[in-house]
């Protein structure tokens, strides 16, 4: 009897980790739906919510500081020309940028970035996005981070710093990712010595593992990849 027990009871173990694993599911972001140009703020796409852009005070390298920059917005970014340079990055040919203004066609703009929160629709448990951003001068030493937050508290984070190596504006890529806790929000910003900075950055490819069914509406645009564990 205690032997059917324990083994009914594994049975309803197993099969509640088989069907957990089942509803987990990841998806892929990379905007080629969206059209080129200003997309205003906030903007809701694919299940997340970008908004609070740029709304802070801080200071670049060079000890100059900036304000909240109200008018900026994200923007969709046609970014052929940089894919040629940069083939392994996210998936051509649109990227997501921030500010006022985007060059129409092949060329871009790296537009600046503070800080952005990304609001989730249904709770997460892992992300990772690639970004595109200028190294050396002005921006050398600046760190991006990329949080993963639950209620508000921070449960995963993940960094860099740009490289100061000499020249000037030079493109590079990165890829920032969180894992290991559940979460509902992410936070994409840049600080310099312990305050907020504002370097250029494009971002793709934002992957996001959801715990559950995709909570992609559709009736909105987007292209999901699914892949299930």
């Amino acid at each position: 009897m205690r032997f059917a027990i324990h083994s009914t009871l594994a049975l309803i173990a197993a099969l509640a980790t088989i069907g957990s694993a089942a509803l987990a599911e990841t998806v892929v972001i990379d905007y080629e739906d969206l059209t080129e140009g200003n997309q205003g703020d906030p903007l809701t796409h694919m299940g997340v919510t970008y908004s609070e852009l740029n709304n802070v005070s801080g200071v670049f390298p060079s000890g100059e500081t900036f304000g909240p920059s109200p008018d900026d917005e994200f923007i969709i970014e046609n970014a052929g020309l940089f894919f040629n340079d940069f083939p392994a990055y996210g998936s051509p040919v649109n990227v997501l940028t921030f500010g006022i203004a985007y060059v129409p066609g092949d060329n871009l703009t790296i537009g600046p970035l503070s800080t952005v929160t990304l609001d989730l629709n249904a709770p997460a448990t892992a992300a990772s996005l690639d970004l595109g951003y200028y190294e050396n001068g002005p921006w050398g030493g600046i760190q991006y981070h990329l949080d993963a937050l639950s209620n508000g508290q921070v449960v995963a984070t993940d960094s860099f710093v740009i490289s100061d190596m000499g020249g000037r504006d030079n493109p590079a890529v990165a890829t920032l990712s969180v894992a290991g806790a559940f979460f509902d929000q992410l936070h994409l910003y840049a600080t310099y010595g312990g305050k907020y900075s504002m370097p250029r950055a494009i971002i793709d490819d934002l992957t996001i593992t959801f715990e559950g069914a995709t909570p992609v509406d559709q009736s909105t645009w987007g292209q999901v990849k699914s892949l299930y564990r």
